[in-house]
């Protein structure tokens, strides 16, 4: 008989505490659209127990991923190893992970706000005891919907049309009346419909995703992890940056993770299986400083010249012009930064606090999920998911923990960019993983 739990708590910040997401913006909190979560699904089959955690932050450093297995696994009995935290991404959270910017490094500004992420492990770590504790006899269903660029959601923000994922995948618990308690639901899109002009906390799209499923299941806990969102994005998919676009991408996704209960096989036992394991970040090279110093000036310039000319256009292709520019300058700006803090001998705490990188898949069923630390690019998800041979895959990225930048594909290496400009991250770390999770699959199978 399956035992399920579900819980939540609020992780909001206190006004003042700055917020990340955007990189040159400093932000403080001004208040809250909504309230931050660390949402919790429990799942026991008598002999194996598992958790799922979801945190309203941008990432989650391993560190503090270590501290509420240990607390928990003290408090209740829960093997932290069987425990995955990810992360919904969202760019207008506080900072709860080292950063690895050159300012941040060189100032030595690179203190976490100890307190609040105090409050988020200990809260996190009571929603899980009391997720078990309160533990009902339940049913379980897993499986997945459409809602991608052809829905007008979203899609590849480097190549327009390019390689997305448009499934949402979904787990379900309901109790023994019948009534669905909760859902975990996993979408690969990044949330940045609010942008750098908004002062307050929000969780995003994810926060109407939650809302939906709440108006249509009485007091149900809805969890939502990240996708493969390395790439992925609404840039070219939105019709502007706003609540109101948030409210119908998450609302179109709730919807679409809703119809996966109308045809649900429940069951109320199911094989459970967790295992991980630990791989090596692999660091690229980069150019010299003086090649990237040329290119920062020449990006710089070209940036410049596309926001004179369109910066103050409301034409949806002008705004992109500049706006691509303006990534394509910051990509170069962190790469020359990089350069110089090797060159230079500079401690980089995400590459010693988040190394090695745990590579964990839970086996719930005839449904797997696999969670990975750091933002993935989607062809990574899109090949496992294919090869995993289960009903129902969850890919969760920035799970238990950081990379040094995106996880770019070999192709996007080439072709250059943001996402390439701006990580650490050599592409043989990529296939490592690759080779680490598919053969984990096969050891829960």
């Amino acid at each position: 008989m399956l035992k399920a739990g579900m819980s939540k708590r609020d992780i909001t910040p206190p006004l003042g505490l700055p917020l990340v997401g955007y990189p040159h913006y400093t932000r403080a909190n001004e208040g809250a659209h909504d309230p931050l979560l660390s949402s919790v699904m429990y799942i026991s089959n008598g002999e194996c127990e598992t958790v799922l955690v979801t945190l309203d932050v941008l990432i989650f450093s391993k560190r503090h991923v270590a501290e509420i297995r240990r607390r928990v696994e003290k408090e209740c009995g829960i093997p932290g190893k069987n425990i995955m935290i990810s992360c919904t991404h969202t760019h207008s959270g506080p900072l709860t992970f080292s950063p690895w910017d050159l300012e941040s490094i060189v100032s030595g500004n690179t203190d976490q706000p100890w307190e609040y992420i105090e409050d988020v492990i200990s809260k996190t770590t009571e929603a899980i005891v009391e997720a078990k504790k309160n533990a009902f006899a339940a049913s379980f269903t897993s499986g997945a919907a459409m809602c991608g660029a052809e829905s007008g959601v979203g899609g590849n923000r480097r190549i327009p049309g390019g390689p997305h994922d448009p499934f949402v995948g979904v787990l379900a618990v309901k109790d023994e009346t019948g009534r669905v308690r909760g859902m975990y639901v996993n979408y690969a899109l990044h949330p940045t419909f609010i942008h750098e002009w908004s002062n307050v906390c929000t969780s995003d799209y994810p926060y109407y995703v939650r809302l939906e499923l709440e108006e249509q299941e009485k007091d149900i806990v809805v969890c939502f992890g990240q996708g493969a969102s390395g790439n992925q994005s609404s840039r070219y998919y939105r019709n502007g940056e706003s609540y109101d676009e948030a409210e119908r991408v998450g609302r179109a996704i709730g919807r679409a993770a809703h119809t996966v209960l109308d045809n649900a096989e429940w069951k109320t036992d199911m094989p459970i299986k967790v295992v991980s394991e630990e791989i090596e970040f692999v660091i690229r090279e980069f150019a010299s400083v003086e090649e990237l110093e040329a290119q920062c000036a020449h990006d710089t310039a070209v940036y410049k010249e596309l926001y004179a000319k369109y910066g103050d256009s409301e034409n949806r292709d002008e705004y992109l012009l500049w706006q691509n520019a303006n990534l394509k300058c910051l990509g170069s700006e962190n790469q020359l930064q990089y350069a110089k803090l090797r060159m230079q001998g500079i401690r980089i705490p995400v590459v010693e606090e988040e190394n090695p990188a745990e590579i964990q898949v839970i086996r719930l069923g005839d449904a797997c999920v696999v969670g990975v630390p750091g933002e993935n690019f989607v062809e990574y998800a899109l090949y496992i998911k294919a090869m995993a041979g289960f009903k129902t895959v969850i890919y969760n990225e920035l799970a238990n923990g950081a990379l040094a930048g995106y996880l770019c594909t070999p192709e996007s290496m080439v072709l250059g960019g943001y996402e390439t400009d701006t990580s650490w991250m050599d592409v043989q770390y990529g296939k490592n993983m690759v080779n680490k999770a598919i053969e984990l699959i096969e050891n829960v199978k």
